[in-house]
């Protein structure tokens, strides 16, 4: 089958005029090339019915598979689809079935319907519609001419359920027909950058070999997806199993989990099969590591509670850290390891817990105490064991060195529990 080649027209003056970020685009190119679709080009257009018209034609012109974010609304400068009916020559009606979700949805609020909510059920004529699990405006597929046409929402909620449950299937059976069916598997890392990694794989990745290996990074994680094709799921996870043996064999103190899931998610689970119990006390981080723990399913099996203890005054009234530590002429100050130390083993003794975890340090923009912005202190306490301290030199603006923090932390916490599994295998061996 020829390569197949797309183009994402996302639509809203919003992302002309940088009101948001286009996350749409970076995520339906990485989908798309999941499934062997090479996205050539990348078009922003504003609402404007003329403007649209132009870009659907280009698009047309150029590509196989035209995939539109955007601009499905109930408002008057809701026009994907009005412009994309005008290019193609089908005419515009209500769905039925989205009609009714859209009149539930009301009746469920005891709120009166407005008239141009009738537009988030329209359809083209002869499309195949995309029911909307998370949102009201339907989505719309067609073909026609051997070229593709795909509209979703523009909200992220909306539009990523759509591709993946809706759009995939549609594309498997009208586009890639041909094609073996693509299974992926994804590998999550932890404690290494984007860069470090690719280059410790860089022979596998430079071969193309199959399965084909794609890292993507965000803040404080990486990821690997593996993909292949086969004709049958037992053939690609022999595949996929082989691919990552090798890459779990050159790093295995970074992999974290083979299955896409926080490094968060995955020290629940090991904690919950160890029965331990964990602790946390946060200053920069405001309560962000303890966040992410509790967004997790059985979290409270394992996570007992925490302070966030951002003034001194919390670090000395409720975590016992010594005056002289914090303030004073010879004090280490609230960025140190000595009261990184304190305020881990007071949070385990104060909840009486397995473990603890605690943060401290400079957030910025400004420095504090003279120290350098991404200063910061991580601490794992542990009972009947030493308190481990390490200091981390972190780049980046407040929210990404809050962020690197509470990820460093947590590879930290799974690297000592990693530990802890294998002394008690030899242990039993």
């Amino acid at each position: 089958m020829k390569a197949v080649k797309a183009e994402i027209i996302a639509v809203g003056t919003e992302l002309l005029l940088g009101q948001i970020t286009n996350t749409n685009a970076r995520y339906l190119s990485q989908q798309l090339s999941y499934l062997g679709i090479d996205v050539y080009y990348q078009t922003v257009v504003g609402d404007n019915l003329n403007r649209l018209k132009q870009a659907i034609e280009l698009a047309s012109s150029r590509a196989d598979v035209i995939v539109f974010s955007g601009g499905i609304g109930p408002t008057q400068d809701d026009l994907t689809k009005d412009a994309l009916g005008e290019v193609l020559g089908r005419s515009l009606h209500i769905h039925a079935e989205s009609m009714q979700a859209v009149e539930k949805f009301f009746e469920g609020r005891d709120k009166p319907m407005t008239e141009n909510n009738r537009r988030q059920a329209i359809i083209l004529e002869n499309s195949d519609p995309l029911p909307n699990e998370a949102g009201l405006a339907v989505g719309v597929a067609i073909s026609q001419d051997e070229k593709h046409y795909i509209v979703l929402p523009g909200p992220p909620k909306e539009l990523q359920p759509m591709f993946e449950n809706q759009a995939i299937p549609w594309l498997l059976e009208h586009v890639l027909t041909d094609e073996y069916p693509i299974y992926s598997k994804m590998l999550k890392f932890a404690g290494i950058g984007e860069s470090a990694l690719e280059d410790a794989l860089l022979d596998l990745i430079s071969a193309q070999t199959d399965p084909t290996i794609a890292p993507y990074a965000k803040e404080g994680e990486v990821t690997i997806r593996l993909t292949t094709k086969a004709p049958d799921e037992k053939e690609a996870m022999s595949k996929l199993k082989a691919m990552e043996a090798q890459i779990r064999e050159r790093l295995p103190d970074y992999m974290y989990a083979d299955q896409n899931i926080t490094i968060e998610h995955q020290i629940i689970q090991m904690m919950t099969g160890m029965k331990l119990t964990l602790a946390a006390a946060e200053s920069c981080t405001g309560g962000l590591v303890m966040q992410n723990l509790t967004t997790i399913p059985g979290s409270a099996l394992v996570f007992m509670g925490g302070v966030v203890s951002y003034s001194n005054e919390m670090k000395e009234q409720i975590l016992n850290v010594p005056h002289e530590l914090l303030e004073g002429e010879n004090a280490p100050g609230a960025v140190s390891e000595e009261v990184a130390e304190v305020m881990a083993d007071q949070a385990r003794l104060l909840l009486d817990t397995d473990f603890a975890v605690s943060v401290t340090g400079v957030a910025g923009p400004g420095s504090s105490e003279r120290k350098p912005v991404g200063l910061v202190y991580i601490a794992i306490a542990e009972r009947d064991r030493q308190t481990e301290v390490f200091k981390l030199n972190l780049k980046g603006n407040r929210e990404a060195i809050r962020i690197r923090s509470a990820k460093s932390l947590m590879y930290r916490l799974w690297l000592r529990l990693k530990q802890r599994e294998n002394e008690q295998l030899a242990a039993q061996s």
